[in-house]
């Protein structure tokens, strides 16, 4: 995926609170190994190492351009490796396993959360968020004018309904499950501001399989036809839904 940081990184105090609600949820545990699932470009898993005086935080990235700008974050206890976190299953599980806004890129949503759950150490703890917004017109846009350029990308966006996750940590043995959707509410500057928005995360999957130029006739296409479908107003009112889930594996 054609990740670009500095785009990632235009909205990233309105795509901070999502991370700290969901930091909010863990309980620190001094000593505890952590693994941060998606690590993007590190700054946040800094913040998750030292919040949780984790003794061993390991963030985990397959973009190469995301790396690249974590390994400045590096510090004792903490590192960064490139890894597909879809075929994580580590030999040693971890006391707290964490993703903020990742697994919603990987195939077969249901499977990987359930091997999330076994890489969780007796006593440990699970948090997600993930991105909940399939529904709005920013991403169904993207749906109806990306067909007509090639056929759905793999890594479209995709996610359990919100009651699953709250299902399989439960079924699975997780106690204190706390699953919850909510709204977040940003105040974007203008209509046009939010195809930069969906440029850093969701149209990636686009740019993955066209070339330059045909990337580029479909940015334009998507402008025009979600221009079309939202409200002209400004500032322009952008609901975000986001699921986040935290539980904890009996000792």
């Amino acid at each position: 995926m054609p990740w670009n940081p500095q785009q990632y990184g235009l909205f990233s105090s309105q795509r901070r609170q999502p991370f700290d609600d969901l930091v909010a949820l863990v309980r620190p545990v001094p000593g505890a190994r952590v693994v941060d699932l998606g690590c993007g470009p590190g700054d946040l898993t800094a913040f998750l190492h030292a919040h949780l005086g984790a003794a061993e935080t390991l963030g985990l990235d397959s973009s190469a351009t995301m790396l690249a700008e974590a390994v400045r974050h590096v510090a004792p206890g903490l590192r960064f490796q490139a890894a597909d976190i879809a075929a994580f299953a580590p030999a040693v599980p971890y006391d707290v396993v964490f993703s903020n806004a990742a697994l919603q890129w990987l195939p077969e949503p249901e499977a990987i959360f359930q091997r999330l759950l076994s890489a969780v150490a007796p006593g440990g703890q699970i948090a997600v968020q993930v991105p909940s917004n399939q529904t709005s017109a920013s991403h169904w846009v993207a749906r109806e004018v990306g067909a007509a350029f090639v056929p759905q990308p793999a890594h479209i966006p995709d996610v359990l309904p919100t009651q699953r996750y709250a299902e399989l940590l439960a079924r699975a043995g997780f106690l204190d499950v706390h699953v919850r959707q909510q709204v977040y509410v940003h105040w974007l500057k203008e209509p046009e501001a939010v195809v930069e928005w969906v440029r850093g995360t969701l149209l990636t999957a686009w740019e993955s399989v066209l070339s330059p130029d045909d990337f580029g006739r479909f940015l334009t296409a998507y402008r025009a036809r979600l221009l079309q479908v939202i409200p002209d107003e400004r500032p322009f009112f952008f609901p975000f839904k986001r699921t986040l889930m935290w539980a904890r594996r009996p000792g």
